[in-house]
């Protein structure tokens, strides 16, 4: 029986880390084992550049008419091998000699960019760029699943945050938009104006620093990250001026200082296979929803105290006696 329940882990675990894996194929054509590919053929490996995600496989087909070898490490170039040099391996794979109309297969279980050659003709020379695979799902940095909005209490348990952003999953040099509010947990009301400070950390580095001011509904800020890797954002210091005006607050008789007051969030960042480079984004609201409010608050009010104004004026006004004679009295 316990035999039975490892082997069902075994293959749930294993359809699972490669239900996306892919095969790829690179072709040697003939006459690649040419230095000065005076032949039909263009490249030593076609294609001499790939991309593909950790998992999955890469199949290489000698289609030349001599025995070829797939080597991991660096290559003499086109004409080193004139002057002694035979390449250079690195021990990561080698396919060993394998004859025309054979094949030799790879599945790659790391992330890295990976270069090769054959060690036979070492001027022959391709590269790999093994790609993390990304989810299509957010998790956190141990790799669990999130539902969103996530949910954070503060230490004390008197402020509730709600977190999200979008794309839900995050690559390098991609807009990310990240939209938070705070709550009253006892009457589950939303608070607006609470003070914070926004920060994000990356690989141990603090990469990103901002104070705000939440808004009706929240507030939000936009980030590009130029590097993978797990983040911490955090959102620390949170105070309302009107409520927490004082330096120190009481919690269950206790002491807590308000920079105290902060929630976590992990998540992770992936490389981008689609984007090298990003332009320049707006990190923070350009305009505030209570600056609306505000606005729309004015233009309502002016217009009606200058109308209650004139009311009050035009009823204060005395009244002028007119003693015309035949004139009629209303």
């Amino acid at each position: 029986m316990n035999f039975l329940l490892y082997f069902l882990l075994f293959m749930i675990l294993a359809f699972t880390s490669f239900a996306y894996a892919e095969e790829y194929v690179i072709d040697i054509p003939i006459g690649a084992y040419n230095p000065e590919l005076n032949t039909v053929a263009e490249v030593w490996y076609d294609p001499p550049r790939l991309f593909v995600t950790v998992g999955d496989t890469v199949i290489w087909y000698n289609d030349d008419k001599e025995g070829h070898t797939v080597t991991s490490g660096e290559g003499s170039g086109r004409f080193g091998w004139m002057s002694d040099n035979f390449g250079k391996p690195n021990g990561v794979f080698d396919s060993g000699r394998f004859m025309p109309g054979k094949s030799w297969s790879y599945t790659f279980e790391d992330s890295g960019t990976f270069s090769y050659y054959c060690t036979i003709h070492p001027w022959m020379e391709g590269i790999l760029i093994v790609e993390k695979q990304i989810p299509d799902y957010p998790h956190d940095a141990t790799g669990t699943k999130l539902e969103f909005p996530l949910l954070q209490y503060t230490p004390d348990r008197n402020i509730e945050v709600n977190l999200s952003w979008d794309p839900p999953v995050i690559k390098i040099h991609e807009k990310i938009q990240f939209v938070y509010q705070f709550y009253d947990p006892q009457t589950n009301s939303n608070l607006a104006e609470m003070k914070y400070n926004f920060i994000i950390f990356q690989n141990g580095q603090e990469i990103f620093r901002d104070e705000g001011l939440s808004q009706i509904g929240g507030d939000y800020r936009n980030f590009v990250f130029s590097d993978s890797g797990s983040i911490i954002v955090r959102i620390e210091g949170i105070q309302s001026p009107s409520i927490f005006a004082e330096e120190s607050v009481t919690v269950f008789g206790d002491i807590e200082s308000k920079e105290q007051r902060s929630v976590d969030f992990t998540t992770a960042v992936y490389d981008n296979p689609e984007k090298t480079s990003h332009e320049t984004y707006h990190t923070k609201p350009a305009q505030r929803l209570t600056t609306y409010y505000e606005l729309m608050l004015f233009i309502i009010l002016v217009p009606g105290i200058m109308f209650l104004v004139a009311m009050f004026w035009l009823k204060q006004k005395p009244k002028i006696k007119d003693d015309t004679p035949g004139a009629i009295k209303i």
